[in-house]
C-alpha cells in the first residue's frame, strides 16, 4: 500500500513523497526543493531511498545532489537529466520503477521537453505527470513540437478515467481563466471554474485532479473534439492543440 505526501514548495510547485508501508521506501517525485523534502520525510518519519524525476528543468531535478547525499537514495530519470543533475539509472517509455512491490509504468510525455517522463502506478491509480498536463492546462511547449505533444497527451488521456493526475504546480486558477476563453460554452468547465475561484480564495490545493475531469474540460485534452477542432482550426487534433497552445502563450 501506498500512501502519497504532497506539500507546496517554491514558489508554486507541488513536492511529493511516496511511501510504501510494506517495504518502508520512499520515493521522492522530483526534487524542486532539497530542504523542503528532507524536512518533510523527517516529519513524515520515512527515509528517501529513491528519487524519481519527469524532466531536466532545475526546479524538478535541483535537488537531487543534495537529497542523495543526505540519503544515499538511488535516482531514476529521462536520459535528458544526464549531465545536468546526477542520475543513476535512464529510463525511458515502457520502462518500469519499482518501489518495494509496488509497480510504476515510465510513459512518454514529451513536448515540454523533449524527454520528459510521468509516472503511472496502475495498482493505486495515480500518475505523477510533471508539468506535462496540468488541471485545465498543460506544460509550455519548450523543446518539443504540437504533433509530438498531442500524441504525449493522448498517452494521458489513455489511461483509467478514475486515475488520479499529481500536477508539478499550482497553476489551475490561471488555467481556469484561459480555458473558459477557449471553451465558453462548456457547463462542467464553468462549474468546475467557480469551485477552482472557491478553493483558492481559501488557499486550498486544486491538485490532484481527476484525469475524467480534464477529459470533460481541459482545452488541451479535448483537442480532438469536434467542437474545438471547428472552434480553433486545423483538420488533425495536433493542429488544434497547436492553436490552443499558441494563444494560450499569448493569452
Amino acid at each position: 500500500m501506498i500512501h502519497v505526501h504532497q506539500f507546496p514548495c517554491l514558489s508554486d510547485n507541488y513536492g511529493y513523497l511516496v511511501h510504501d508501508t510494506d517495504s518502508h521506501e520512499t520515493a521522492a517525485i522530483d526534487t524542486p526543493d532539497a530542504t523542503a523534502y528532507l524536512r518533510e520525510a523527517e516529519l513524515k518519519g520515512w527515509r528517501i531511498t529513491q528519487i524519481w524525476n519527469t524532466h531536466w528543468h532545475p526546479d524538478h531535478a535541483g535537488g537531487n545532489a543534495m537529497i542523495q547525499a543526505a540519503t544515499g537514495c538511488t535516482i531514476s530519470g529521462p536520459a535528458e537529466i544526464e549531465g545536468k543533475f546526477p542520475i543513476d539509472r535512464i529510463i525511458a517509455h515502457g520502462d518500469t520503477v519499482m518501489l518495494g512491490t509496488v509497480k510504476a509504468q515510465v510513459i512518454d510525455v514529451s513536448g515540454h521537453t523533449n524527454g520528459h517522463i510521468a509516472l503511472h502506478l496502475p495498482e493505486a491509480g495515480v500518475a505523477f505527470v510533471g508539468d506535462s498536463v496540468f488541471a485545465l492546462g498543460c506544460g509550455r511547449m519548450f523543446e518539443g513540437e504540437p504533433k509530438q505533444f498531442w500524441t504525449s497527451l493522448s498517452r494521458i488521456k489513455a489511461l483509467p478515467p478514475q486515475t488520479l493526475l499529481y500536477c508539478a504546480h499550482e497553476y489551475t486558477a490561471s488555467n481556469a481563466r484561459f480555458a473558459l476563453h477557449a471553451d465558453p460554452d462548456n457547463a462542467l468547465l464553468a462549474a468546475y471554474a467557480e469551485e477552482i475561484a472557491s478553493k483558492r480564495a481559501r488557499n486550498e490545493w486544486t491538485v490532484p485532479t481527476t484525469l475524467e475531469r480534464e477529459l470533460a474540460t481541459n482545452p488541451f485534452l479535448r483537442a480532438d473534439d469536434p467542437a474545438m477542432m471547428a472552434k480553433w482550426g486545423g483538420s488533425a487534433p495536433y493542429e488544434t492543440f497547436a492553436a490552443l497552445r499558441a494563444a494560450k502563450d499569448n493569452f
